[in-house]
């Protein structure tokens, strides 16, 4: 599994199961999107205030569900930025059991950068860049 410096615990909530009793293949999505957001407050790139001053949006993502998901199970989702590029990012995700680390389900995400003002994507902001790059070892030059 990838690499991660950032993992983000998730509560498995009753209402986040399907009627076979493991969490519903949407909810993933939704457990990505809790992880990706602290992973940018951790950063100190958000702080939370107008969901209109977060510059990112969702263009892509991709998941590969490996084993289901129960009520009351441990999960961490793991979060790193993989590429940079001038407008768009990369970010790859780890589900796992958050007491065993067994590999629950792998994502990719292409964020944005966009600016909800204007209505149009925007350069990566240099702030954002530099941040990323010193938390993941990543090289300041875009691809």
């Amino acid at each position: 599994m990838t690499q991660f410096n950032f993992f983000h615990p998730i509560e498995v909530r009753y209402g986040d199961l399907d009627p076979q009793g493991h969490v519903n293949n949407a909810k993933i999505v939704t457990y990505l999107e809790q992880a990706r957001i602290q992973y940018i407050k951790h950063l100190n790139l958000w702080h939370g205030g107008s969901f209109l001053d977060i510059g990112i949006i969702l263009a892509e993502i991709r998941v590969t569900y490996k084993a289901p998901i129960h009520f009351g199970q441990a999960v961490r989702v793991g979060v790193r930025v993989v590429r940079l590029g001038n407008k768009s990012f990369e970010m790859a995700y780890g589900v796992e059991d958050g007491d065993t680390h067994a590999e629950l389900a792998t994502a990719s995400t292409v964020q944005v950068a966009y600016d909800y003002r204007q209505q149009k994507s925007i350069a990566i902001p240099e702030e954002w860049r530099k941040a990323i790059c010193a938390f993941e070892g990543l090289e300041m030059a875009t691809s």
